[in-house]
């Protein structure tokens, strides 16, 4: 680990001016790993755990507001999360440890970086840690790597979870810098890689996160988040999804849809949503909506086998949240 300055701020205020000079941390679970493999070599570091962004509030016509310094674990109990939207609950609840859960916190997930063992090996070239050096996965071992939103730079996986949940729902990320309040849509925040992919998150220097909003979605509203995995715990997606159902009068109205695991962000599936609305839940409709899931995907040598696994993944999961209506 690289010698580093630290400090704690006390408002929002003193963290947005330290800000400019250094990162963010609150919980430290992803960045501190970074920093002891020095990945990451930031300066400075601007502990913000002790800002007021711990609330979770429910917004005029039913949607959530979450602070951005909520840990994953009291977001994932907090009643209204767990009766408005269980996709988001269930996403968290199968992330990670549970101590971990106990000290991430929600703006920290969405932040973290991917689990590429060629980003996290300094040893090994890799354009999203060192921007010109080329990308090790795209010849090497790529089981685990992206067959969606990938480019000849970068074939990393984002590696959470909700951020899987969040995008299917189309939340807004909620910023605060040094030029003001802005607001992100979800799918715009976390940036495709392209030709740069170092540059992660829609975000400017010294931008603070302080909270994921969850829009108001009409009701009743079905939802449920599956992860297929290597193993059942403490293990990132082989494939996910994300499902969020609003059937009335036996015609399913609206349809949020996405998938984790195979993108190299968190990948909406608006084909999938698209064949759904206005028709009647079948089994035939389930699995003809999952196949528009792999639309445009470019399996690599040692993933192809995720695109079979994502259309039957998404077929599962429309159908659990389907039938359950």
């Amino acid at each position: 680990m690289h010698p580093f300055t630290f400090t704690k701020a006390s408002d929002t205020r003193e963290a947005l001016n330290a800000g400019r000079r250094g990162r963010y941390i609150a919980g430290g679970t992803t960045l501190v790993d970074l920093m002891r493999e020095t990945v990451e070599r930031p300066e400075t570091l601007v502990d913000i755990s002790g800002l007021p962004l711990r609330d979770v509030t429910v917004t005029k016509g039913g949607g959530l507001r979450i602070g951005a310094l909520v840990t994953m674990s009291d977001a994932a109990a907090h009643s209204k999360v767990r009766s408005l939207f269980p996709v988001v609950s269930e996403a968290l609840e199968l992330s990670a440890s549970a101590q971990l859960r106990n000290m991430a916190t929600i703006g920290g997930n969405i932040m973290q970086r991917t689990r590429c063992t060629y980003f996290r090996d300094v040893t090994a070239n890799c354009n999203k840690r060192e921007p010109g050096s080329g990308c090790a996965a795209r010849e090497g071992f790529n089981r685990t790597h992206a067959i969606l939103g990938t480019s000849e730079s970068c074939v990393a996986t984002h590696p959470s979870d909700v951020a899987v949940a969040f995008a299917a729902l189309e939340a807004q990320v909620h910023l605060l810098g040094p030029g003001g309040e802005r607001t992100v849509p979800f799918g715009d925040f976390l940036l495709r890689p392209g030709s740069t992919p170092n540059h992660e998150q829609a975000l400017t220097r010294g931008e603070l996160i302080t909270a994921v909003e969850l829009p108001a979605l009409p009701r009743p509203l079905k939802s449920g988040y599956l992860k297929v995995r290597d193993r059942q715990s403490y293990e990132f997606a082989l494939t996910s999804a994300a499902v969020a159902l609003h059937i009335s009068g036996g015609v399913i109205r609206d349809a949020k849809v996405a998938a984790g695991g195979v993108g190299t962000v968190p990948w909406k599936l608006p084909a999938v949503e698209k064949h759904l609305i206005g028709q009647r839940p079948s089994e035939s409709l389930w699995a003809a909506a999952a196949e528009k899931a792999t639309e445009g995907a470019r399996p690599l040598k040692h993933n192809r086998f995720k695109v079979d696994l994502l259309e039957r993944t998404v077929e599962r999961q429309l159908r659990t949240v389907g039938d359950n209506t």
